[in-house]
């Protein structure tokens, strides 16, 4: 058996972002489009929880629906224990898409008003065809127990409870199919800071019970570093570097994962030399040239503005810079 429970290689989308036709048409424009991802790899090791980094509009929700299906890659492979994930197989994928689950990121739109919170939670049972009949409300008041609920809760609607209390529901939901890989996708950012730590403290708690893989999407690094074992920081839909959490914390190879910790406040006071966050992330539908995060970085070099770094071995990983060929990481301020 592998350590490797998902691998993604190469994987691209791009969105057609263009004009009606006609108006492209009359205005002599061509088609455009926005890459929102290009030429994504990484693993995740079975029990382990990467994270994937990044400003608003990186791309991170993005690779998590495609690795579970909701959006169809443009380019690359995902593999999930070896099998090639192909989403229009439909029925072959069927005993495959039980074994992983998401969380979305709001507890308020991930669950139907509708529906009784013990119909949510046995979809997923009824779709794969795991219990039937009294089974199936006995596994139920179970998971709600499980997340810190009570059995009777499930005769109640979502909107009968708190942000945390949904998120719960939710993480129940996905726990129904018996799933052993999650993807979470920012499942704390909705939620106040004193539920946040609840929610993933139970995380932690569901992960080491049940053997767990997580990818954890996120732009909050606290919730990172309590998290997570390896992260990926996502730049413009690319991966700049990929590490050890701590390492990642204490030395990063990449100028915007250095850019990223020095936004952090400074709670210990040590007068550390900080650099800070400057500039924007430039529009995707015209990326420039080059290294991609060039216009922002500190340590600009002329090779930067015209050629696209590859990913390079680190001591702490892989980063995407062209300062490792030059050999003037030294050079970059320590965090």
């Amino acid at each position: 058996m592998s350590d490797v429970l998902l691998s993604v290689q190469g994987l691209t989308r791009r969105f057609d972002v263009s004009k009606p036709w006609l108006n492209r048409v009359i205005e002599g424009e061509e088609k455009q489009y926005l890459t929102a991802n290009a030429d994504v790899s990484f693993e995740i090791r079975r029990g382990e929880t990467f994270a994937l980094v990044g400003e608003s509009g990186s791309g991170k929700s993005t690779i998590a629906k495609m690795i579970v299906g909701l959006l169809e890659a443009s380019a690359g492979v995902i593999r999930f224990d070896g099998q090639v994930m192909d989403f229009a197989q439909g029925s072959a994928m069927r005993v495959l898409r039980r074994r992983f689950q998401m969380i979305f990121q709001d507890p308020f739109a991930s669950l139907n008003p509708r529906w009784r919170v013990g119909d949510i939670i046995a979809e997923p049972i009824r779709t794969f065809g795991l219990l039937r009949g009294a089974e199936i409300h006995a596994e139920v008041g179970r998971l709600l127990d499980l997340v810190g609920l009570s059995a009777a809760d499930a005769e109640k609607f979502p909107h009968e409870f708190s942000g945390g209390q949904r998120q719960r529901i939710a993480i129940a939901r996905a726990l129904s199919s018996k799933p052993e890989f999650i993807v979470c996708d920012e499942p704390t950012s909705a939620l106040d800071v004193s539920v946040q730590a609840q929610i993933l403290n139970l995380m932690r708690d569901l992960q080491d019970e049940f053997g767990l893989t997580y990818l954890l999407i996120s732009h909050d690094l606290s919730v990172v570093r309590h998290m997570s074992n390896r992260i990926g920081v996502l730049y413009l839909g690319r991966l700049v570097e990929v590490a050890d959490a701590k390492r990642l914390f204490t030395d990063p190879q990449h100028p915007y994962t250095r850019m990223l910790l020095d936004a952090v406040p400074d709670l210990a006071l040590s007068g550390r030399r900080r650099t800070p966050v400057t500039g924007e992330i430039p529009n995707p539908i015209n990326p420039p040239s080059g290294c991609a995060f060039h216009p922002r970085c500190p340590h600009v070099m002329d090779i930067c503005r015209s050629t696209t770094p590859e990913a390079r071995s680190t001591g702490t990983g892989l980063a995407t810079c062209h300062l490792l060929s030059e050999g003037k990481v030294a050079a970059m301020d320590k965090v």
